[in-house]
């Protein structure tokens, strides 16, 4: 196997995993009825039509994670979980701090993480599509 094949293959398994991870965000959402939930967290920073904006999220959670885990769109699929965890981040874990356990609980690293694998891949997917 060349050093090509080893990236492409490196790069499969952290689409995969990322999907998989943001496909049981969504699944979750559903399966523990708070859709509603976030929708009202939603609204309450006065973000427009939060039921349906968390609908559409929660969707998109699910559709987009398979998109991007067959390798469908996955530029603009992996920029769009980027933007939707830059959200979190500043709605929800930043005034947490850095740590999500540890020494603090619930901070932005993990989001962080995620944000700069979406990145990558959305990069290292544009630059396979330019060749």
């Amino acid at each position: 196997m060349n050093k090509h094949q080893q990236q492409t293959y490196a790069l499969t398994f952290l689409r995969i995993v990322v999907a998989v991870l943001l496909f049981i965000h969504g699944i979750a959402r559903i399966y523990l009825g708070i859709v509603d939930d976030f929708g009202e967290f939603l609204t309450l920073y006065s973000l427009p039509l939060g039921f349906y904006l968390a609908w559409g999220i929660t969707i998109f959670e699910i559709v987009g994670s398979l998109f991007l885990a067959i390798g469908f769109f996955v530029t603009p699929i992996a920029i769009i979980f980027s933007i939707h965890l830059l959200f979190g981040i500043f709605l929800v874990h930043l005034k947490e701090g850095w740590f999500v356990v540890g020494a603090g609980r619930n901070g932005i690293e993990y989001s962080v993480l995620l944000i700069a694998l979406f990145l990558a891949l959305a990069f290292s997917h544009f630059r396979q599509s330019e060749e």
